[in-house]
C-alpha cells in the first residue's frame, strides 16, 4: 500500500518561491500592515505558516504569541521566514524579557488592533511571548 505524502511542505515551497527573493528586512515599512506570515519549522522538520498580527517600536518588528505551536518552534529554532506585501524575508527572533522593553510593546499592539488584542489577551495568558524580528547573522 502506497503511503501518501502530505501536499503541505511543497505547498509551503511553492508559496516561498512565489514569494520572490529573500531581502534585507527594514521594519518601517510594515508599521501600517495588519497581519503577516511566518513559516516556521515544526519538530518533525516540516514547515508551518501563520498569520500573525505585528508592530513597529522604536524601528524594530516585534510579533507576539500565547502557548502555540508556531511560538514551541521559535523557542527550539529561533529562525524563521517572514512573508509580508513588500516580500520574503529569512530572519531570526530575539525574546524580549525586560519588562520595560515589553510594555511599549504590549501597547503598540493595544493601540494598533484595538479590541480584537484585549479580546486575545486571555488566550495568550499573563506573560506571551514577545519577539523582536533580526536580520540573522553568521549566514544564518
Amino acid at each position: 500500500m502506497r503511503t501518501r505524502r502530505p501536499l503541505l511542505p511543497l505547498a509551503v515551497g511553492l508559496a516561498l518561491l512565489v514569494a520572490g527573493p529573500v531581502r534585507a528586512f527594514d521594519a518601517a515599512p510594515h508599521a501600517d500592515e495588519e497581519v503577516i506570515e511566518v513559516v516556521t519549522t515544526n519538530e518533525d522538520g516540516t514547515a508551518r505558516t501563520t498569520k500573525i498580527w505585528i508592530v513597529v517600536v522604536g524601528g524594530d518588528a516585534y510579533v507576539r504569541t500565547g502557548k502555540t505551536g508556531w511560538g514551541q518552534n521559535l523557542e527550539r529554532d529561533p529562525d524563521l521566514r517572514v512573508l509580508t506585501a513588500t516580500g520574503a524575508y529569512d530572519l531570526r527572533v530575539e525574546f524580549v524579557t525586560d519588562e520595560a522593553a515589553r510594555a511599549p510593546v504590549v501597547e503598540a499592539f493595544r493601540a494598533k488592533y484595538g479590541w480584537p488584542d484585549r479580546l486575545m489577551s486571555p488566550l495568550r495568558g499573563r506573560h506571551p511571548k514577545i519577539m523582536r524580528l533580526v536580520e540573522r547573522t553568521g549566514g544564518g
